[in-house]
């Protein structure tokens, strides 16, 4: 292997790695919340928004900090979040009250939010060969499933054995290892310039609107209905700034990269298809605990085929039939299996049996590790190469969006139907059955809608072509 080779491989292993501290990132916090509430004195009102602070930052910039890369250089902002990232969980790990903690997890979100927005958009430039962007692509995905599997049960883990500061501090030496990699193989670049897109009032418009979009979905189990008015808010601001980068002399978003059908396709079906796997990741597991009885540990161990399968398929099945039938018929062939997996989750019954109720969707599930990498290669094949980082954070931002509304609509269905059937006189069992399966048969209507998506809005490009960026010449 050549020296450049083993180069952009290091530059693959640092991406993933940053993904995978990322990942863990949002959700290792949650089985060390009852720690932290008892030794910091949080009120159980405050208690969410060590998760939400980190959430609003961290989906609120994604956008701007992708662009940020292209206008400045992928590498410098990269380094720039790992460092606060670094500094931030340090900041949290050495926190003696709510108020600090709260502002070091939200600039845990700031770092988090500027070094994965640039991710995707280092990695299809460094990888320029079909095939091993394939790889490429396969290894970051399974980073990604490993980093939600593996969130809870470390988290867990730090907790019981060294205390809740060190689910923050073992980020320090990570970051700074990741520094020091990232300086050493991968090549300084000169951006676009912030004169190609210095857009002040559209980076105001549409930060404000997808923080404001972020903190409406994560507060809607809290305030219901009245969430909607900061919804309809968001959804005015990120209006005016649609319209603000259509008239902008430099637009922070240049408006021609929603007119790739592959960028505006896989965005689409990236919201429906996470929309609805995120939310069942959430809801089998609450079946499992509420309704089956089953405790922390089995719950994870019951879980495990899923993670196994979608990180093994990731790993080492998507590639190579990506590299030999196309992205879209990978993507279309994973969402069938998503699809036969909901369908077995909504006819689930109270009493189901893991062999044959659980176990069936544990393996279908496995159609994850052919949908995450197809759309991910899907997602980027549309990015110029001075437009890689905004693609980037673009698709990072849908992917966060698609998450949080998901659990948050299902979530509200799943508690209304169980509310209604308890009303009725059904037990608590059948009652939470009856709301766990609504969610199931709405997260099946959403993976049909993404089905449907990307048989129709993604064209079948020719053979290689959604593997291949279009690497145009940077104007700088």
């Amino acid at each position: 292997m050549s020296r450049i080779s083993r180069s952009r491989w290091l530059v693959l292993g640092v991406l993933s790695a940053t993904m995978l501290m990322t990942v863990l990132d949002g959700s290792i916090v949650t089985v060390a919340m009852p720690a932290i509430q008892r030794d910091l004195g949080f009120a159980p009102a405050e208690l969410s928004w060590t998760v939400n602070a980190y959430l609003i930052a961290y989906g609120g910039l994604l956008l701007l900090a992708g662009r940020l890369g292209d206008l400045i250089g992928r590498r410098a902002v990269f380094l720039a979040g790992n460092a606060v990232f670094a500094a931030a969980s340090l900041l949290a790990g050495a926190a003696t009250g709510p108020g600090m903690l709260i502002g070091a997890r939200f600039l845990q979100g700031v770092g988090s939010a500027m070094a994965s927005a640039v991710v995707l958009g280092i990695l299809v430039t460094t990888f320029t060969d079909a095939g091993e962007r394939a790889k490429a692509i396969g290894v970051f995905s399974f980073t990604g499933a490993a980093g939600a599997s593996l969130g809870q049960v470390l988290g867990g883990v730090l907790t019981d054995t060294l205390g809740w500061n060190y689910i923050f501090l073992v980020n320090v030496p990570i970051g700074v290892v990741t520094i020091a990699l990232v300086v050493r193989a991968l090549p300084a670049e000169r951006g676009l310039g912030l004169s190609a897109g210095a857009d002040a009032v559209g980076a105001l418009l549409v930060t404000a609107g997808l923080m404001l979009g972020i903190y409406a979905v994560v507060q809607i189990e809290r305030y219901g209905l009245r969430s909607l008015w900061f919804g309809a808010v968001s959804l005015v601001l990120l209006a005016a700034f649609l319209v603000r980068q259509a008239t902008a002399r430099t637009p922070l978003m240049p408006l021609r990269i929603l007119r790739s059908r592959a960028v505006a396709g896989a965005n689409l079906v990236q919201v429906l298809t996470l929309g609805a796997m995120f939310a069942f990741q959430v809801m089998v597991a609450l079946f499992m605990q509420q309704v089956l009885r089953y405790g922390a540990f089995d719950t994870g161990l019951a879980m495990l085929p899923a993670a196994l399968s979608i990180a093994g398929v990731s790993l080492f099945v998507s590639p190579r039939l990506s590299t030999r039938f196309g992205a879209r018929a990978v993507l279309l062939g994973g969402l069938v299996l998503l699809i036969g997996a909901m369908a077995w989750l909504t006819r689930v019954p109270a009493d189901a049996r893991y062999v044959t109720d659980l176990l069936p969707v544990m393996v279908l599930i496995m159609g994850g590790g052919l949908v995450l990498p197809a759309l991910t290669a899907l997602g980027m094949s549309g990015a110029r190469s001075d437009d890689a980082g905004l693609v980037s954070g673009f698709f990072n931002t849908t992917q966060q969006v698609g998450m949080a509304v998901g659990v948050a609509l299902l979530s509200t269905l799943a508690a209304s139907r169980t509310e209604g059937l308890l009303a009725g006189g059904a037990s608590e069992a059948v009652a939470l059955t009856g709301g766990y399966r609504l969610a199931f048969t709405v997260s099946l209507i959403l993976l049909v809608g993404a089905f449907v998506a990307a048989y129709v809005v993604l064209r079948r490009p020719r053979a290689g072509a959604e593997q291949a960026v279009e690497l145009q010449p940077e104007r700088v």
